[in-house]
């Protein structure tokens, strides 16, 4: 496949140089107790997006600081025009700090506190007007083209079955590769899927102290099991793996590492931190969606790439998630979530060559505005952020 490609999509320039794919305004619960004032106010106002989570309270100093982290990367992330934060009042999240930090950028962030404002219908009203006028604000800015090189691609694989590891993963990869070597990023995540595949993984890495640092991810991920007195046996591989026709961990693993392609890793972060480089960069993170999307987001994704085996629904609510599958019977029976369908390739139709080619158009697509199948049936609310530690 050729390195240069001509690919260009339609995505509104931030200040901060970053490019978005949607331009919503972001309404963000700050703590878990705010997130029925947050839902309310969205379902309001057309042209804003909300994220809800379980965190920010009865946490411990480590959970309570990562929160606040990945509060901050979301309401960076360039989908998001401007940010409207729910608050409590009482919570252990740092509002101030949240706001500060997303404001430094040039984004404008209101603020609207539960307590203060005199009750749940209070609040809903003030921040109902509050994000009328952030949502009019969003609305002058116009897409304007832009180059391969914009796309931050997130990578994700779930409910994965054998065609993940054969089809859809390895096709994926080739488009990561095609990506970088256009000057764009991908950011790769999932630390559990790494595991009995980290050997050939941290061949990938630019240098010894990346590929040192991912191992001590996957170190990391498996004695938080062990601590407790279990192992990953029975919750990874999970069940519909096993049903898909994946028996072990290390199989699975060989499968969800082909996704990231050739490419060099030219860093590996901490889950809530953003991407700093060009090119292909690790994630610490778990693989369950809702911490796992959310983690992408806050990493500066701007769009996601989520490739299925058996078909999961799962979209966030302001990076479009496009579902790539190599199944063919998945992609007949459950249309209504699938956006690629790359199965042609397992018929011997066309080679993995063209089902990238097909991937990326259809990435380029819908950066420009296309609705996935998610953003259409509206599946993209239960997201949550990953944290490690009790709730006390």
């Amino acid at each position: 496949m050729s390195k240069s490609i001509d690919c260009t999509f339609l995505g509104y320039r931030r200040p901060d140089g970053s490019v978005g794919t949607r331009n919503f305004v972001g309404v963000i619960s700050t703590v878990v107790c705010s997130n029925n004032v947050t839902r309310s106010i969205v379902s309001r106002v057309p042209g804003a997006a909300f994220f809800t989570h379980q965190q920010g309270c009865c946490q411990t100093p480590v959970d309570i600081e990562k929160v606040n982290r990945t509060l901050i990367s979301l309401g960076l992330n360039p989908n998001l025009h401007s940010v409207l934060l729910v608050s409590l009042g009482c919570e252990s999240t740092d509002v101030g700090r949240v706001a500060d930090m997303i404001s430094k950028t040039g984004k404008r962030v209101e603020i609207v506190e539960i307590q203060g404002s005199g009750g749940a219908s209070s609040a809903i009203n003030q921040g109902v007007l509050l994000t009328e006028k952030l949502v009019r604000e969003a609305s002058k800015i116009q897409r304007e083209t832009c180059e391969i090189s914009d796309l931050v691609l997130g990578l994700k694989c779930g409910s994965s079955d054998t065609t993940s590891g054969l089809i859809s993963n390895p096709a994926l990869g080739r488009v990561v590769d095609l990506l970088i070597d256009n000057g764009g990023s991908a950011v790769l995540g999932e630390t559990t899927e790494f595991i009995g595949a980290e050997h050939i993984l941290v061949t990938h890495a630019a240098n010894k102290e990346l590929g040192d640092r991912i191992l001590r991810y996957v170190e990391r991920i498996e004695n938080r099991a062990k601590s407790i007195g279990v192992d990953m046996r029975g919750g990874q591989p999970t069940g519909g793996n096993i049903k898909g026709g994946l028996t072990t961990i290390e199989e699975k693993s060989l499968g969800a590492i082909a996704k990231a392609g050739k490419s060099l890793i030219k860093d590996v972060f901490e889950y809530g931190d953003r991407v700093s480089v060009k090119g292909l960069s690790v994630m610490d993170s778990p693989g369950r969606e809702p911490e796992l999307l959310t983690g992408l987001a806050a990493s500066g994704c701007n769009v996601i790439a989520f490739t299925t085996g058996r078909g999961a629904p799962q979209g966030f609510p302001f990076v479009p998630v496009v579902k790539i599958t190599g199944n063919s019977n998945t992609a007949r029976t459950l249309s209504q979530h699938i956006d690629v369908d790359v199965s042609p390739v397992l018929e011997g139709k066309i080679g993995l060559e063209e089902a990238a080619k097909n991937i990326l158009s259809s990435l380029c697509s819908f950066a420009s505005g296309e609705f996935t199948q998610a953003e259409v049936c509206g599946y993209g609310d239960s997201m949550d952020i990953y944290v490690t530690g009790p709730v006390i």
